[in-house]
């Protein structure tokens, strides 16, 4: 098993979090979001033990709500001590709505509208990592009309290709995000903040990429960080009180992917970006780090119904599930891989039938995965798990051919209880006239 909340019980059925899948999909109904909240919890405090052991007790975790963004993952966040990073005026308002405590929160974004300057201001957001010049104006005069100083950081492009996906990949110099370092414009977007009246510079942000299973990125990134942190000092007189050095650890998806240390890699880190304090003479900023998918993906699981299994001699296989892009576009985006088997036949071994698993959209690229082995006899009615489904699936899914989203249910010491409530075509219709 690719990950350590999964298990077989003597039905042969798979479990998740201890809990029969087979059980829950005949309470629940399918296509179903599973998330083990018993892991996340784990997650974050991985995390927070590691990056206070690395950097001191100022440090902190924030974690990535476009991940998976919804009441019930705010309220363990809050619970768990965590920050958050967040990424429109909707996640804000989910945090919000809960009581999270938004000074511990950071608003990310490429292209902030002036509604989403507002709405953050007046919801007490306590940083903005700011994306670029205009930005700053609109901030400055909000917060001007509203008597503050509001508090940023910078997002800064190291220059670092992370050699992942490129669809994930955001340190590079061409990159849509931040101010690069190489061309000068980190220097003078530093400079033009601090000429701001109502804008209070705290420091500097960069995030160069996901899917990183080792810690090289984040030490070249953070030594290209320090050096301008020092720079800045230099010329400026400016003293970078926190750094946040993104996220981006990898997460398994395929038994062959590779386990990561991910405390042991914060721990490298810490002694890297210690080192380059002393050598450079500036003070150790306080740390962020912004984890995301590493601290949800396998935390998460999808059910689905099988429906139609279609052989086509000499070509190809399909099973049909009753889900498909609409909850999970991200093979479609960017070919991802997955595991995939059947839950309520774990044990069955022979798995001789190769199928593309698709889902009931009308549209040909509607495909979950391809080349999935399954047992020779997978039928109509067999219950399909696709594993590691916690990030970027719930909060990317859609109402595509107006099928509605399926609930999350939170998985948690033994029980289970409704996240997310399953859409219905009344939900679809609400905003129709």
């Amino acid at each position: 098993m690719i990950c350590n909340n999964l298990s077989i019980n003597e039905k042969g059925h798979l479990c998740f979090e201890g809990q029969d899948t087979v059980t829950l999909a005949k309470t629940y109904g399918t296509p179903l979001y599973l998330m083990d909240a018993d892991r996340i919890r784990e997650r974050c405090r991985t995390y927070q033990a590691a990056i206070r052991k690395a950097f001191g007790e100022r440090a902190n975790t924030l974690y990535a709500s476009k991940a998976a963004s919804f009441r019930a993952i705010y309220r363990i966040m809050m619970e768990e001590g965590m920050g958050v990073d967040v990424v429109s005026s909707g996640e804000i308002y989910t945090a919000f709505s809960v009581g999270f405590p938004m000074e511990r929160a950071y608003f990310h974004s490429n292209n902030k509208t002036d509604a989403d300057v507002a709405f953050a201001m007046e919801h007490g957001v306590g940083y903005f990592v700011v994306d670029n010049r205009e930005e700053l104006d609109a901030i400055e005069y909000f917060a001007q009309k509203k008597g503050i100083r509001q508090k940023v950081l910078l997002r800064l492009t190291p220059g670092i290709d992370p050699h992942t996906y490129e669809a994930v990949s955001t340190g590079k110099v061409d990159s849509k995000f931040g101010s690069a370092i190489e061309t000068g414009q980190a220097d003078e977007i530093t400079a033009y903040a601090l000429g701001l009246s109502h804008v209070e510079l705290s420091g500097f942000h960069c995030h160069v990429g996901s899917q990183v299973f080792d810690s090289d990125i984040f030490l070249r990134s953070a030594a290209i960080m320090l050096h301008f942190v020092a720079e800045m000092k230099q010329k400026y007189g400016f003293v970078t009180r926190e750094l946040d050095l993104g996220g981006g650890y990898g997460v398994r998806y395929l038994e062959e992917d590779p386990q990561i240390d991910i405390a042991q890699n914060i721990i490298k880190v810490g002694e890297a970006v210690k080192e380059q304090c002393s050598a450079l003479g500036i003070e150790l900023p306080d740390i962020r780090m912004e984890p995301g998918r590493s601290i949800v993906a396998d935390a998460g699981m999808t059910l689905y119904t099988a429906g139609t299994v279609k052989r086509i001699p000499g070509y190809k296989n399909y099973v049909s599930v009753d889900g498909g892009m609409t909850d999970n576009p991200r093979y479609a985006l960017y070919r991802s891989a997955y595991t995939v088997l059947l839950a309520n036949r774990a044990n069955d071994k022979g798995k001789t039938f190769r199928c593309s698993l698709v889902g009931r959209c009308c549209e040909s690229g509607d495909i979950l995965q391809e080349n999935v082995e399954l047992p020779a006899d997978v039928t109509r009615g067999d219950l399909v798990a696709v594993l590691t489904t916690g990030a970027y699936n719930y909060s990317m899914s859609s109402n595509y051919n107006r099928i509605p989203r399926p609930p999350v249910v939170l998985l948690e010491q033994g029980g289970a209880t409704v996240a997310v409530r399953r859409e219905t075509f009344e939900d679809i219709c609400r905003n129709d006239i």
